[in-house]
């Protein structure tokens, strides 16, 4: 029988679309029965539960509106991953297709699911996955204590990272290692947007230096800032590292060592209360006050990916996949350090620049089919990562980041937030084209992303680092497919070979082109 309440599904079919897989949409407008109600409420707490998984803890505990401005400073410890052997590991499975896909996947899920496990012990909050790259956070103890938890966690990952020394692949043995970062400090956490596409950003210096840590380390070693070095308060053992870092001597035993800080700190489930009236009436008001739980972190994924999570819900898991794929890596020189010198009675004003531009910027991305990640750092400052392909993929990728990546660039150099700045932030970009591992990474049943990694997003990475400030720097592939493009849609660009480049993990010098 026809649900009598028309009005009530009228009313919530705005905020429905999005929350629905297409069949499931379709039938509660068309044919709204009693069973298909109770479907309907079975897949919003599944997506319910989805959501929490893909957010830091703090979003899920303390959601603001969608399109609410917030922001706060905090004080930490911030710890940083990367991991190093991806690059062979994708290659020895891109050639078996969907099955070296799955093969890649579980591998990843395993690495993943043992270093949240630790930081889930330690008392930490992981915050982001940039590719195959991890940032935490350690909230800050009057003793010090987030310093202490955050190396001993460092420590405890690198000791599980001797599961992943010996992958067996068709190509043969291969391993996977890990650098990790800790730095100590300040930062604005702000979370900020749209109501359709809100971020959680930190901004500041504090940040940068943790990735900086991470980068002066050594793989299978805890690398510490000099103020690191000193909180500590020669707990750990430390031998110098790159100047300016300390390298954490692994000589405790296992007992000292520990397997945990907090073992109260996992990530608690949304409850779900058990309900036994399963009347048209209770059905929609469960329905009405499930959307209203899921709208807030729902608005924290790219529409496209937020797509894919609704589709798969049933299987509760995003089928992997190897994706053609055009990479930009947009780095917001100058950004971290205007933060940080701001007057306190200036910080709402920078604040509310930051949201227009963020905001301006993701809208000119998804305009075109592309995706925008959440706000990250570099070892440069403030980076952003935007992708085509990878889910949706069209015949003129290359042509849409193009046109981005130039638009953006004046976006930039005219907003509000760099006139405040003096001109001090500007654009260094790099776009590369190739295959990605497309998949959502993580812990399984826990904490997990939409991501891609591979050679080309590390690629885009390097020339975004090695851009002058207002540069967009190509790879040849990239430029041969927009000169391609170009004949066939009459949209021309202007380039200029900037000769072969030295790239870093790259063998020969790097052709590249600058597109003007």
């Amino acid at each position: 029988m026809i649900v009598s309440d028309l009005s009530t599904i009228a009313s919530l079919e705005p905020k429905l679309r999005a929350l629905l897989p297409a069949q499931l949409y379709v039938g509660m407008w068309v044919n709204p029965e009693n069973e298909l109600l109770l479907e309907v409420v079975g897949h919003l707490q599944t997506l319910r539960y989805l959501l929490s998984d893909s957010v830091p803890r703090q979003v899920v505990s303390n959601p603001p509106l969608p399109g609410k401005l917030r922001y706060h400073w905090e004080e930490g410890t911030l710890l940083f991953t990367d991991l190093a052997g991806f690059t062979p590991l994708m290659e020895a499975n891109t050639a078996q297709g969907s099955e070296g896909a799955k093969e890649l996947l579980t591998v990843l899920s395993a690495y993943f699911a043992a270093m949240i496990d630790v930081i889930v012990k330690s008392g930490g909050d992981l915050l982001e996955f940039t590719g195959d790259a991890l940032l935490v956070q350690f909230p800050r103890e009057t003793d010090n204590g987030d310093v202490g938890r955050a190396i001993r966690a460092g420590l405890r990952m690198q000791r599980a990272m001797t599961d992943f020394a010996h992958i067996q692949t068709a190509q043969g043995r291969l391993s996977l290692a890990m650098r990790v970062g800790i730095h100590r400090g300040r930062f604005l956490a702000v979370d900020l947007g749209t109501p359709s596409r809100m971020m959680r950003v930190l901004l500041g210096e504090t940040v940068q230096r943790a990735k900086q840590a991470e980068g002066a380390g050594q793989v299978g070693a805890v690398c510490l800032t000099e103020e690191v070095v000193q909180l500590q308060g020669g707990v750990f053992a430390v031998e110098p590292g790159k100047r300016g870092y300390g390298l954490v001597v692994d000589n405790l035993s296992d007992r000292r060592l520990g397997e945990y800080d907090i073992t109260l700190n996992r990530r608690r489930r949304v409850s779900s209360a058990l309900w036994f009236d399963r009347s048209d009436r209770a059905l929609l008001d469960k329905i009405e006050s499930l959307v209203q739980e899921l709208e807030p972190l729902a608005s924290y994924l790219p529409q496209a990916v937020l797509k894919l999570v609704v589709e798969n819900a049933a299987q509760r898991a995003i089928p992997p996949n190897f994706s053609p794929c055009v990479v930009m890596f947009v780095n917001l020189s100058g950004l971290s350090e205007f933060i940080d010198q701001v007057a306190p009675e200036q910080e709402a004003a920078v604040v509310a620049q930051c949201n227009y531009l963020f905001s301006v910027i993701n809208g000119l991305v998804t305009a075109v089919g592309g995706v925008m990640k959440n706000p990250t750092y570099h070892l440069e400052g403030s980076v952003l990562v935007i992708y085509w392909g990878g889910i949706d993929t069209h015949t003129d990728d290359a042509s849409r980041a193009a046109r981005v990546a130039l638009e953006l660039r004046e976006v930039v150099e005219q907003s509000w937030l760099n006139q405040m700045a003096q001109g001090a932030i500007a654009c260094q970009i790099g776009i590369a084209q190739g295959v990605v591992f497309a998949a959502e990474v993580g812990e399984p049943r826990g904490r997990r992303e939409f991501n891609i990694l591979g050679d080309v997003v590390n690629t885009a990475a390097r020339l975004m680092t090695t851009a002058q400030r207002g540069q967009i720097l190509l790879t040849q592939t990239l430029y041969e497919s927009l000169r391609q493009q170009s004949t066939t849609s009459g949209q021309s660009f202007r380039y200029e070979f900037r000769g072969a480049i030295p790239l870093k993990g790259k063998r020969q010098p790097f052709p590249v082109y600058e597109l003007q």
